[in-house]
C-alpha cells in the first residue's frame, strides 16, 4: 500500500574527540572513492526467500543482479548502460519490475524483466508520461496497481498493470483533484485523497463497486496521512497532528471521521514511520527522529530480533530493510557517519547473521570524521538543531568553513554517512549543517513558520548558525562558503546576496534564483497544488514585492562572493532558466562567473562521470577561495 498526502507535515560542542588536534590529519581522499557507485547496494530477497537481487554497476551504470542464496555467482539482468535503473522490486518469484528516467526527466518508465534475464518488457513507456506504483499486490502474482498521468499530465489515473502481458485495466478515472491512492490489504482501492489546492479531502469507500464519498476536509496545514489499513479492512493506521502540535501515529475510523485511539506520541519529534508484519497482522514499531533515529517497540519479538542484530554490530545504525513473504529471512542495513555501510543476510530462525558485501569498501572509516548534533538559538528564539563535521587533526578553531543548507526546504538533515560533507570535511572545511525553520520532523508550528520566509526568517536561521560558529571560534569569518542544492541553491544565492559580507565563495547547485519564474515552471503534476504553494512561498500577483525582494536575480549587483553555479539542462522541478537568468545577470556586470551545464541530468547529477566533474569542481572552487595557502 502507498499512499502520497499533500500535507506536510542547548548542546553545544562537545566530545569531538575524533577530530581533536591531537588526531592524526587523514589521508587525502579522491572525489572518486567520494562518489563513484557503491560496489553493491539495494539488496533485496525474493518473495520465496530462495534468491536475492542487488544493484552493481555494468558500465558504470547501476543495474539489477540476481543470485540464488547459497550459490556464488550472480546473474545480470538488466542492460541499462545510458542512465542508472532509479529503483526496481520484486513482483513475483520470477519477475523483477524496475523504474527508468530519461536523461533526468523524472518521467520514469516501468520495465519488467525474469529473474533469468528473459522475457523483458517496457510496460509503461509512453513518452512525457511519468509511472507511480501505488501497490505491489503482493497476494497477487501478475498484477501490480500503478498511477500514470498519460491521459492528464497534471494528475494519474490508477491502473492495474499485469506485469506479464503488459494489458492495463483502468480502475477509476480521477475527476482532475485526486492527489492520492491507497488500497487495503486486499489490494482493493479504498482511499482517495483530493485537494482544492488548499484544502484536502479523505474520500473512502467499503468496497470497490461503490463511489468514493468525502469522510473529512482538512487544510493543508492538517496533516492525516493514512499509512495501512488495519488488518481487518475496516480503520486505518496513520499519521495525524489534528488538535496537537507534534504528529502521532494513530488509529482512526476513516468511515465515521473520527480518531479511535493514540498508538504513539511523542513531545520530542513527529512520528515518521510505522513498522507492521504483513505475515503476523500485527504492528512491530513506531520510528521518529531526534538528532538520530528512535524506535519505539509495539512487539516483543521484533525488538528481541532487532537488539540480537544490533549486538553483533555495534557502533552502527542497523536497517531491516527487505523480507521474505515467510519473514524468517532478512536483508539488513549498517551505515554510520563515517561508513557507508553494509549489507548482511540475516536467518531468523538459525539466527545467523552473514555479510554480503560492502557498499564503498575503499573508504577507510579512520580516515572520515564523527558528524556531531549540534543546536542553537535562532535571533527570533527558535531553537535550531543541525550537525557540525570538523576537518580530522586540525584545532578546532579558525577553520575555513562550509555552510550546507540542505534541498526541500520541507526535508530535513539527518545524522549519517553523507558523502559531500565527509569530501568537504577530508579537504580542510568544518561542515555545518541546520535544519532552519520549516525543516520537517519538528512539529506544526516550526513547519508553518517558514510560511513565505524564503530570503527571510528562513535564511535568518542559516545567517545565525554561521554567526553562532564564529562566535564559538571555530569559524574563520573571513574564509566561510556556502553551498546547496535545489532549496539550499537557492539560499546559498540568498546567503550572498542579501548577506554579502558574510561568504567568501558559493556553489549553487540546481537552485532557485527568481521566484516568478519558477513559480511559472514546476512540473505540470505540481499544478494542482499551486494554491498550496503560493499560501507556503508566496503569490506572484498578491506578493509580487515580497517575491521580488527575495529574488536574488533582481539584486545582483549587491554579490559580492565569487559564484559557481551547477545546472542539469532536463531539470524538471528547477528549470535551467533559473541558472540561466543568475549567471547571464552576473556576467553582463563583468563579474566572472563559473558555470557546469550537463545536457544529460536533471535536478541533481546521477551519472558517475557527472558527479565526479561537479565535485572537483567544486572542491578546486572552495580551494582557490577559501584556503590561505591559495591566497597567498
Amino acid at each position: 500500500m502507498k499512499l502520497t498526502l499533500i500535507s506536510a507535515a542547548m548542546v553545544f560542542l562537545l566530545g569531538f574527540t575524533a577530530c581533536s588536534p591531537g588526531s592524526q590529519k587523514a589521508e587525502k581522499i579522491s572525489v572518486e572513492d567520494f562518489f563513484k557507485n557503491p560496489e553493491k547496494s539495494s539488496f533485496k530477497l525474493s518473495p520465496n526467500g530462495e534468491y536475492f537481487s542487488y544493484m552493481a554497476p555494468f558500465e558504470s551504470r547501476m543495474n539489477v543482479f540476481v543470485q540464488k542464496i547459497g550459490e556464488d555467482s550472480a546473474t545480470r539482468i538488466t542492460n541499462e548502460t545510458e542512465r542508472d535503473i532509479a529503483g526496481y522490486m520484486w513482483a513475483n518469484n520470477q519477475r523483477i519490475l524496475y523504474l527508468k528516467d530519461t536523461g533526468g526527466d523524472e518521467n520514469f518508465h516501468l520495465y519488467g524483466v525474469n529473474l533469468d534475464g528473459n522475457d523483458f518488457k517496457g510496460l509503461t513507456v509512453f513518452d512525457g508520461v511519468r509511472t507511480q506504483i501505488i501497490d505491489d499486490l503482493e497476494e497477487i502474482d501478475d498484477e501490480i496497481l500503478i498511477g500514470l498521468n498519460k491521459r492528464n499530465p497534471r494528475v494519474f489515473d490508477p491502473y492495474r498493470l499485469n506485469i506479464v502481458t503488459g494489458e492495463m485495466t483502468m480502475v477509476a478515472e480521477n475527476p482532475g483533484n485526486i492527489m492520492g491512492w491507497m488500497t487495503d490489504h486486499d489490494g482493493k482501492l479504498r482511499i482517495a485523497v483530493a485537494t482544492d489546492g488548499v484544502n484536502q479531502t479523505i474520500l473512502y469507500r467499503d468496497t470497490e463497486e461503490e463511489p468514493f464519498r468525502p469522510v473529512i476536509t482538512l487544510n493543508f496545514k492538517e496533516t492525516l496521512s493514512p499509512v495501512l489499513f488495519t488488518f481487518d479492512n475496516k480503520k486505518v493506521y496513520a499519521l495525524s497532528n489534528l488538535g496537537r502540535d507534534k504528529t502521532a501515529a494513530v488509529v482512526y475510523d476513516i468511515a465515521n471521521a473520527k480518531e479511535d485511539s493514540v498508538i504513539f506520541a511523542t513531545d520530542e519529534a513527529d512520528i515518521s514511520g510505522i513498522s507492521y508484519s504483513r505475515k503476523d497482522k500485527k504492528l512491530l514499531a513506531i520510528t521518529y527522529t531526534t538528532a538520530k533515529r528512535n524506535i519505539h517497540f509495539l512487539d516483543d519479538g521484533y525488538k528481541k530480533m532487532v537488539e540480537q542484530v544490533e549486538s553483533e554490530l555495534p557502533g552502527l545504525e542497523v536497517r531491516f530493510t527487505s523480507e521474505n513473504k515467510a519473514e524468517d529471512k532478512f536483508m539488513v542495513r549498517t551505515f554510520s557517519d563515517k561508513t557507508r555501510g553494509a549489507y548482511y543476510f540475516f536467518d531468523k530462525t538459525t539466527g545467523d547473521l552473514s555479510e554480503l558485501a560492502e557498499l564503498s569498501p575503499w573508504l577507510d572509516p579512520t580516515q572520515l570524521c564523527d558528524m556531531k548534533p549540534i543546536e542553537y538559538k535562532s535571533r527570533d528564539g527558535l531553537t535550531i538543531h543541525g550537525y557540525l563535521t570538523l576537518p580530522k587533526g586540525y584545532e578546532p578553531k579558525d577553520l575555513p568553513v562550509v555552510v550546507n543548507p540542505h534541498g526541500g526546504p520541507w526535508a530535513r538533515d539527518n545524522w549519517g554517512f553523507n558523502p559531500e560533507v565527509q569530501l568537504l570535511a577530508n579537504n580542510g572545511y568544518a561542515v555545518l549543517q541546520m535544519n532552519f525553520r520549516g525543516s520537517t520532523g519538528y512539529g506544526k508550528a516550526f513547519w508553518e513558520a517558514s510560511f513565505k520566509q524564503w530570503g527571510r526568517t528562513m535564511q535568518d536561521d542559516i545567517t545565525d548558525g554561521v554567526e553562532w560558529l564564529i562566535k564559538q571560534g571555530i569559524a574563520d569569518s573571513t574564509r566561510i562558503g556556502i553551498y546547496g542544492g535545489s532549496y539550499g541553491g537557492y539560499a546559498t544565492l540568498a546567503g550572498v546576496t542579501f548577506t554579502p559580507d558574510l561568504y567568501a565563495a558559493a556553489v549553487d547547485y540546481v537552485g532557485v534564483s527568481n521566484m516568478f519564474t519558477f513559480m511559472n515552471t514546476v512540473p505540470p503534476y505540481w499544478k494542482p497544488m499551486m494554491d498550496m504553494m503560493y499560501e507556503m512561498v508566496g503569490d506572484p500577483v498578491k506578493d509580487s514585492l515580497m517575491m521580488a525582494e527575495v529574488s536574488p536575480v533582481f539584486h545582483v549587483d549587491q554579490i559580492k562572493a565569487p559564484l559557481f553555479v551547477a545546472q542539469g539542462k532536463n531539470d524538471p522541478r528547477v528549470n535551467i532558466d533559473e541558472s540561466d537568468q543568475i549567471v547571464a545577470a552576473l556576467t553582463k556586470r563583468g563579474v566572472d562567473v563559473e558555470y557546469m551545464v550537463k545536457e544529460n541530468e536533471g535536478h541533481g547529477f546521477h551519472n558517475e562521470e557527472n558527479r565526479f566533474d561537479f565535485y572537483k569542481a567544486m572542491i578546486n572552487f572552495f580551494n582557490k577561495h577559501l584556503k590561505k595557502e591559495a591566497a597567498e
